[in-house]
């Protein structure tokens, strides 16, 4: 009997239509020989199947499950790609913990501490990783222009904390822009993180473990063509995207290595995708982790995956199989 998988898609945040793309992407990966597939819309208002034929049914909470034409049906697992909360942050696998449904990701513990970025970055430091200076302001928190530029310095990135890095972020050039943008990173989170520039060479890593066996995806090298790598430089075809990207074999097998250990190091299942800065000295210091990261056709993963020689139906059907609660 086929398992039914759930591709779980949409949130709270401003990235929810990122999110339903990358559920399509998901939904045309998944070998539906094997599976029967759904997307479930999870928002603020409701939770619901998406159907072919556009009808929306309801998601009975209580275990997870649907009624289709008089039938129960109950999801065997689910595939979260929610880029923002609940998905990304714990909630909603702590949820599915409870009803003992296996998903894709990372648990609650590794699900929050990667979803706040300062916790996170301050976190792997302590185990050698290199990442920009940063402040943290919680709500009602305040901090002087001043202080901020003898701290950090310019330019400065700020972002929402607890989001996602599509949003809300800004790079600031000079003192007078920094109140503007915390305002803007506050209207998308609970929490902002100011941060240092580091100059350089972009790059991005995708990892996945199957049983005891960590795979690290071949490196994209990221060329924006906007001021930096924002929402429409991800999704607007402003940046140029190069697998493998464009560096030393040793700087490529230093990056993977690197990748593999933080993804033991924070405890990750499934896929991650680690972001990186090759300062102009060859220095690599980690931007982010992403665990919950964009799976449309075009999106870094697939790409390191074609990149790798490796078959992403074949990948899609190894994190199912191998999935654990």
């Amino acid at each position: 009997m086929k398992k039914t998988v759930a591709i779980v898609a949409g949130g709270y945040s401003s990235e929810l239509v990122v999110s339903l793309k990358s559920a399509q992407g998901i939904y045309s990966f998944i070998d539906k020989e094997k599976y029967t597939v759904y997307i479930v819309l999870i928002t603020k208002e409701k939770w619901s199947v998406q159907l072919d034929d556009e009808r929306e049914i309801a998601v009975d909470k209580n275990d997870f499950s649907f009624v289709l034409d008089g039938k129960r049906i109950p999801f065997d697992f689910a595939y979260i790609t929610i880029h923002g909360t609940p998905g990304e942050n714990g909630l909603l696998q702590g949820y599915l913990d409870m009803l003992g449904i296996p998903y894709s990701c990372c648990g609650v513990l590794t699900a929050s501490l990667t979803f706040n970025k300062y916790f996170c970055n301050h976190y792997l430091r302590n185990f050698g990783v290199k990442t920009a200076k940063s402040i943290l302001l919680r709500k009602g928190e305040t901090k002087t222009s001043e202080e901020i530029v003898a701290e950090l310095g310019l330019p400065l990135f700020i972002k929402p904390n607890d989001g996602g890095s599509s949003f809300g972020t800004t790079k600031v050039t000079s003192g007078e822009q920094i109140q503007p943008a915390i305002v803007i990173a506050f209207e998308e989170g609970q929490e902002v993180i100011i941060e240092s520039f580091l100059p350089g060479t972009e790059v991005t890593c995708g990892c996945y473990r199957i049983k005891d066996k960590i795979t690290a995806f071949p490196i994209t090298e990221v060329v924006s063509k906007n001021e930096f790598f924002d929402y429409d430089a991800k999704y607007n075809l402003a940046s140029e995207e190069i697998t493998p990207a464009r560096i030393s074999k040793e700087l490529t097998d230093e990056i993977q290595q690197l990748t593999a250990r933080i993804y033991r190091l924070i405890g990750a299942k499934g896929i991650i995708r680690i972001d990186y800065i090759i300062s102009p000295a060859g220095e690599v210091r980690m931007l982010e982790v992403n665990t919950t990261p964009g799976m449309t056709a075009t999106s870094f993963i697939p790409q390191q995956v074609r990149a790798a020689g490796l078959d992403i139906r074949e990948v899609m059907t190894d994190i199912i199989e191998n999935a654990t609660i």
